[in-house]
């Protein structure tokens, strides 16, 4: 019996995917439920189990865009699993032997011995002199003289290159952007041409976060088995701003503006495949290590590719951690149709003003990107001093004055 495969949909928006790899070749036994290819969507790399087992006809090449629905190859269910002795070896005709006629004896010619002499680039020793003093090599310089003798005119004028050096390596390589990166291009593109995107900036003390992180971490990840990290008390601050100022957690639709009660939070995880958003549902529920679990889930699924589209759609406000790539301040891009994106940065020591003395302290640089159609500046500011407040206190703003509890520990 010959089953067709054809293209599953992977979202209800989603009407066509390309297929980036094949993970088995045509021809090959495949086990029912066994990877056979990787596809991606303008929102996701998703993986193609076979249907059955059977030997595989691909019927669709790596690049090719195809239509959910169409037939992507043929499984032969009939065909018996080949076993595993070894392949018989074909017998092989000795090819005759065909004498060849003795060849011809060629005469080589010796070269007349070249004379030293001043032509074809090789340069006086006056313009020689000229030449090393300029740190330019005779090969560089075109001879005016008799033969092509370079002379001490052409020395005195000759201008030392200031062009690329030569010799190096000037490749290039042409390869086509999967589905999922024309999408995230043209995502980006759109949010910087259709909102009036603004961006606000801070920065914020992480002294007390560091010492509650050196005095709890160990504590913590023996007790649930994760680390404590920047990601958790950022979440929660964020949550905490958005209620405070709802107009941040708002989008447009049209001439309306939708507003939720509840907080989607959209994390930014570089997976194999690019940029991937997983979001975090309801994260104004979730407590320091339920936000800590759900983080390390979603990026072990989205670097193992095993990210669906559902987990990427319906974020409200989104979180980009730059920092862990180095970056000391950038302007995050709004991920559409969110009105709102906070950045952070890299924690360095700097040098800043307490109680009117400079000391020294970790400083993150954080950055709000926002929708200036939706989002006023008095909205905006608000919530980036909320959230900055909320991690230079945070034991009284995040944890209600009882860090055991709020790390249940």
């Amino acid at each position: 019996m010959i089953l067709e495969m054809k293209v599953p949909s992977p979202g209800e928006s989603i009407k066509e995917v390309e297929i980036a790899t094949w993970l088995v070749k045509d021809g090959d036994y495949v086990e029912k439920d066994q990877a056979i290819a990787e596809v991606d969507s303008d929102k996701a790399t998703l993986e193609l189990p076979a249907e059955a087992s059977g030997i595989i006809t691909l019927k669709a090449e790596e690049g090719d865009a195809v239509a959910v629905g169409s037939v992507v190859c043929l499984i032969d269910t009939s065909a018996a699993k080949p076993s595993g002795s070894a392949p018989v070896a074909a017998e092989v005709k000795a090819a005759p032997v065909v004498a060849e006629a003795p060849k011809k004896e060629e005469v080589k010619v010796a070269a007349p011995v070249a004379t030293k002499t001043y032509a074809a680039q090789a340069p006086s020793p006056a313009a020689k002199k000229i030449l090393d003093e300029k740190s330019i090599q005779p090969s560089d310089v075109i001879g005016t003289g008799r033969e092509g003798r370079i002379t001490k005119d052409d020395a005195v004028n000759a201008v030392p290159s200031m062009g690329t050096p030569t010799g190096g390596n000037r490749g290039s390589e042409r390869t086509k952007l999967s589905m999922l990166r024309r999408k995230v291009a043209e995502r980006l593109v759109s949010a910087k041409n259709e909102t009036a995107m603004l961006t606000t900036f801070n920065e914020v003390d992480m002294t007390a976060i560091y010492a509650l992180r050196e005095q709890y971490k160990e504590e913590f990840k023996t007790k649930h088995g994760l680390g404590l990290g920047f990601m958790s008390f950022f979440t929660k601050a964020v949550t905490r701003a958005l209620q405070l100022y709802p107009d941040v957690n708002s989008m447009i639709d049209g001439q309306e503006k939708i507003s939720y009660n509840f907080c989607d939070i959209s994390v930014a995880v570089s997976g194999p495949k690019g940029l991937m958003v997983p979001v975090m549902r309801n994260a104004e529920l979730l407590s320091f290590r339920g936000v800590e679990a759900e983080i390390k889930r979603l990026a072990i699924r989205a670097r193992d590719g095993q990210i669906t589209v559902d987990e990427m759609t319906g974020g409200t406000f989104t979180i980009s951690n730059g920092g862990v790539f180095g970056s000391m301040l950038s302007t995050p891009i709004i991920n559409p149709p969110q009105s709102g994106i906070l950045g952070m940065h890299n924690v360095v020591e700097r040098a800043i003003v307490k109680n009117g003395q400079i000391v020294i302290a970790p400083v993150m640089f954080v950055a709000l990107s926002y929708d200036h159609r939706i989002i006023d500046g008095r909205e905006s500011v608000g919530f980036l001093v909320a959230v900055k407040e909320a991690l230079e206190k945070p034991e009284e703003l995040l944890m209600d004055n009882n860090v055991k509890r709020a790390l249940e520990l």
